[in-house]
Formats: C-alpha cells, sequence, structure tokens
C-alpha cells in the first residue's frame, strides 16, 4: 500500500477586543501580573451570568466575510463540558451546531483550501509548570494557574481536511495571520500564543499510486472510495514552522506503523520541539464526550441582513488583492509587493509616500513616476524595514513622515545625493524625525557633482590599488566596481557615482 496524507486545521485566535467574551474584566495580552484581570463572572463563581460581547461577535463575522463565508443569521452558543485546571466553571461556552460562519475559502497557490466552518468562544486559563515553584504537602511541585486570559474571546476556524503537503500549512498560516492583522482582528503572535495550531491528520490508503496520489494544484475529492485511516490531532502548536515539521514527523510515524500492519490509535499528540518528535498526550475525546448543550444562560444570536452588509461594505482591501494592485499600478516585482502589503501599516505608508511622489515636480525627466514608486519600495522594504525590526516598534510609532521619506526619494532621483547617503540619512531620520534637507546640509552630505574634485579622488585610489588596475586591463571588469566602491568609500558616498564610473573608464584607458 501506498499512503496519502489528509489534513485538516483548526486555529484558534485570539480576538483584540477592549474586554472578554462574557464579563467586562479587561483583555490585555500584556498584563504581567497572575490573576489581575479577572471577575466572578470569567472566574466561574456561583450565580453569576456572562453577557455577549459584540465587538467580538462583529469581528467574527468580518474574518468570515473576508473569506467568502456565510454569516448565520441564527447563532447560539453551547457548553461544552470537561474538567480541566484552567477552565474555572468546569465547562467552556463554545458553538457547536450553530456557528456564527459556514463555508469560506482561502486561496493558496493555485487552489482553493475550503473552510468548514468559524466559531466564537472563550479561552482558558494558563497552566505554568516552574521547576522552582511551591511544593505541595507530599513534597510534589505544584502546577500554578493564570486565569488573565480565561474567558478572552477566541475564535476557531475549521477547514476542510484538503492539504496535502506541510509546506502548504506554512503558506495557509501567514495568509490567514495577514487577514486577521488587515482586519485588526486579532494580534495573531503566535509567541505570546494569540494564535495557536492543531493539526487532523491521517493516512488514506491508495489503490493505484499513479492514478489516485494528488498533486499541489489538485482539490482533494471528499467522495473517493479509498480508505480513511485513523485521525490523530496534533494539538496546541505555536509555531507554522513547528507544524510543519510535526507533520513529517507524524506521516512518517504512521506510515512505519502501518507498514508493520499496526493500527493508528485516534489520539493527541503534543510537539517535543527539542527532540523533534510527537507525543502522546492522551485519548482523542469524541464529540459527544463533551455533552454540547444550549447555553441556557445567553440569548441565541438574530443577526440581520443590514447588519451583515454594514460589515460586508467595512472591509478593507485584503492583502492578496493589494499585492495584485501594488504589481499592476505601480510597477512593483511581485515578491516586493508582497512584502509592502504584508502589514497594513506599511502599506498605507507606502501609499502615502507615493501619493506625494506623484505630486512632486521632478527635475530630471528620465525618472519617471513609477521608476520613483519603485524606488520607495526598494528602500521601504530594504533599510526602512530593517530599521524597523531593529527598533521592535510599530510602523505607527515611526518619526518620519511620508512626507519627508518622499522628499528623501526624491533627493536620490534626482541625484542630489547617493543611494549611500540615503541610507545614513534614513537612519538619522529614523533617529531624530528631522527633515531629510536639514540632515544633509548639517552633516555636509551633499552629492559631490565637481569633475576635478571626484578625478582627485580617483587618483588616489588608483595609486594605492596598483594590482586591481592592472587586473582591470587584463580583462577583469570586477576590478571596476572594487574601485569605484573605494572612490565611494573614500568620498563617504558624496560623489555622483554615475560621473565617478565615466570618470575612471576614461583615465584607464
Amino acid at each position: 500500500m501506498k499512503y496519502e496524507p489528509v489534513i485538516g486545521l483548526e486555529i484558534h485566535t485570539e480576538l483584540k477586543t477592549k474586554t472578554k467574551m462574557f464579563c467586562y474584566s479587561l483583555n490585555d495580552p500584556n498584563e504581567k501580573h497572575p490573576n489581575t484581570n479577572v471577575c466572578q463572572v470569567c472566574m466561574g463563581y456561583p450565580g453569576t451570568l456572562p453577557t455577549i460581547n459584540w465587538e467580538a461577535v462583529k469581528k467574527v463575522m468580518m474574518v468570515g466575510l473576508a473569506l467568502n463565508g456565510e454569516v448565520n443569521k441564527f447563532s447560539q452558543f453551547d457548553r461544552k463540558n470537561y474538567f480541566y485546571p484552567d477552565l474555572p466553571k468546569g465547562y467552556q461556552i463554545s458553538q457547536y451546531q450553530h456557528p456564527l460562519v459556514v463555508g469560506g475559502k482561502l486561496k493558496i497557490g493555485d487552489r482553493d483550501i475550503r473552510i468548514r466552518r468559524i466559531h466564537l468562544e472563550e479561552d482558558t486559563g494558563r497552566l505554568i509548570h516552574e521547576a522552582g515553584g511551591p511544593s505541595t504537602s507530599s513534597g510534589q511541585r505544584a502546577t500554578l494557574v493564570d486565569f488573565n486570559r480565561a474567558g478572552v474571546p477566541l475564535m476557531e476556524l475549521v477547514t476542510e481536511p484538503d492539504f496535502r503537503f506541510a509546506e502548504e500549512i506554512k503558506k495557509f498560516g501567514e495568509e490567514y495571520q495577514k487577514i486577521l492583522r488587515y482586519l485588526q482582528a486579532s494580534d495573531a503572535d503566535m509567541e505570546k500564543g494569540q494564535m495557536r495550531i492543531e493539526v487532523n491528520l491521517s493516512l488514506r490508503q491508495i489503490r493505484n499510486p499513479k492514478s489516485e496520489i494528488l498533486n499541489k494544484s489538485q482539490t482533494p475529492n471528499s467522495n473517493d472510495q479509498n480508505k480513511l485511516g485513523t485521525k490523530v490531532e496534533l494539538k496546541n502548536i505555536n509555531s507554522f514552522k513547528f507544524a510543519a515539521d510535526a507533520i513529517d514527523f507524524e506521516i512518517k510515524r504512521q506510515t512505519e506503523i502501518l507498514d508493520r500492519g499496526e493500527k493508528i490509535i485516534h489520539e493527541t499528540r503534543g510537539w517535543n520541539e527539542s527532540k523533534k518528535e510527537t507525543f502522546s498526550q492522551r485519548t482523542k475525546e469524541e464529540e459527544h464526550d463533551y455533552r454540547y448543550f444550549p447555553e441556557p444562560d445567553l440569548p441565541p444570536l438574530e443577526i440581520s441582513e443590514d447588519m451583515i452588509e454594514e460589515i460586508r461594505l467595512s472591509l478593507p482591501e485584503m492583502p492578496s488583492a493589494k499585492e495584485k494592485r501594488f504589481v499592476k499600478e505601480y510597477g512593483l516585482e511581485e515578491s516586493v509587493a508582497e512584502i509592502v502589503a504584508r502589514d497594513k501599516g506599511l502599506a498605507d505608508y507606502f501609499e502615502a509616500a507615493v501619493s506625494e511622489l506623484r505630486q512632486a515636480d521632478i527635475d530630471t525627466p528620465e525618472k519617471p513616476k513609477m521608476k520613483l514608486e519603485k524606488l520607495a519600495a526598494t528602500f521601504l522594504t530594504g533599510d526602512f524595514l530593517r530599521l524597523l525590526n531593529e527598533k521592535l516598534e510599530p510602523i505607527s510609532e515611526v518619526l518620519i513622515t511620508p512626507e519627508n521619506f518622499a522628499e528623501l526619494m526624491i533627493l536620490v532621483a534626482e541625484s542630489k545625493i547617493s543611494g549611500l547617503v540615503a541610507k545614513q540619512v534614513l537612519e538619522e531620520m529614523f533617529a531624530h524625525g528631522e527633515d531629510p534637507s536639514d540632515i544633509i546640509e548639517k552633516l555636509g552630505l551633499w552629492q559631490m557633482s565637481d569633475a576635478g574634485d571626484i578625478e582627485d579622488i580617483i587618483k588616489h585610489i588608483l595609486k594605492e590599488n596598483p594590482q586591481v588596475v592592472e587586473d582591470y586591463k587584463k580583462g577583469k571588469t570586477a576590478s571596476l566596481q572594487f574601485l569605484i566602491g573605494q572612490v565611494m568609500k573614500e568620498s563617504r558616498g558624496k560623489a555622483n557615482p554615475k560621473m565617478v564610473q565615466e570618470i575612471l573608464v576614461k583615465i584607464l584607458k
């Protein structure tokens, strides 16, 4: 027998709201003090009643509509009963038969990944297993519980089992993460646990491998006659890479078991990153084990067509559509457009700068507007993004205005400063937020275009590098670039690069 992986995802995302899902305790992921943002409701005190956070409901509807899903006009919350130390009430308020959103799709590469449902529930608390923590009376180390996260709005997206390759998981997760951030539904920071992946994986037996194993562009056929395998759930993975690694390991593990003629156990497994292997956590519960029933303390949700349409009209342009528009409208390379559009703040900043560039009166006719826009995108995705990542701050807090950034690009386009100097000026602008012209004047960085001054520097460089000169005369053209670099370094980037090359070639003849 040959086997084909059949993979579906469940992605849990903490929503970005002011308060928790069913009470007025703060939803603050940055709270550092345990058990601070809690109240009688999220702690499960007897006699307390939950209330619905409509901000969270609307965010789920936004996500569903952005993914081409259908918002149910009738939806309700249910109790999901299970007992765990981080679940104060002994049950979780979730959705079962009537989720907020059904259907939808997200395109990955050449095909669509189908979405089964998106529903809303509350998150659990957080268990802390500290090696140096307090001991119980028996001498065993105790596990601590922080309930700050208990009750935080948690959105769960469930896909159809349409994945066949581990790398598809990463692509899907990254695209979904971008959409969540564009909608401001969630920061989706996986390192903070705001987005967690669960993988459902089984191996399907293929009777005729040559004709029936899917390639990467085919959509799976859920009605085929090949035998589906036993599903294993890989739980709470907080990295797309870890998810892909766990899938690769699990495919190998299950294949070996089936090849030995043994059976796969229906279970939940975790991922041990240090050992690069999955491990058994518990036998997987069935749906009837949770004893779902409608939440008696919350009314059903009745959502009007007018509300759905209002939310639909409020949706921003999605990342994939923005990427395509940037390629078509601004002439960006696809790879550059993808980076610019990855973050909505960066994309908005770029377009604000482009608006300034299009209004500018550029002195050099050989620099058309589209080339200016490509220049701006190159700087944004290069040195600008590098400085932004070094400072670990959102673009909204950057001191450089789009107007000043556009001015810097114009100075480069008009050859008043070199690209090398522009990088130096950009760093000063990041640090102090000054106008680029003021920085250039203060540091004496205006472009050197006097042929005599440039020639003096070139003669000095040639004298210092006789072997390189000899190599160039023997036909080693790379030597010319080395000499240009040395001249630019000697002039602190102020020499006009075009003039440097012209004078160098003339002298070296």
